[in-house]
């Protein structure tokens, strides 16, 4: 495991730095309660838009709105059936992140 004083030594801050502006992008994209409710729901599996509105009690625009943010982060993936439009996590990136945000947040507190 790389150490941030192997990071130092081995001058590679433009690399620490690289991967700082990547966790701070991903942070970022978290950092909205819908955008993380979004994501939440779809841990659980694939949701189209219709149902994510339902589940969150949103208007259709609110919920299109983040969801565009989350694809533009990579974070979800949409596929058209006819005229739904259904999404899924977009990366393993996101379902590791959303999976530690569950056991912190929503996991059995006993």
């Amino acid at each position: 495991m790389t150490t941030t004083m192997d990071v130092l030594e081995d001058g590679n801050m433009e690399d620490m730095g690289k991967h700082a502006r990547a966790a701070a992008d991903l942070l970022k994209a978290l950092a909205h309660e819908t955008r993380l409710m979004i994501l939440c729901l779809l841990f659980e599996g694939e949701k189209s838009v219709s149902e994510l509105e339902q589940l969150m009690k949103l208007r259709q625009p609110s919920v299109s709105q983040q969801l565009a943010r989350l694809r533009f982060d990579g974070l979800v993936h949409a596929r058209r059936d006819g005229r739904t439009i259904y999404y899924t996590l977009g990366s393993e990136e996101a379902r590791k992140i959303v999976a530690l945000i569950h056991s912190l947040y929503c996991g059995d507190k006993t």
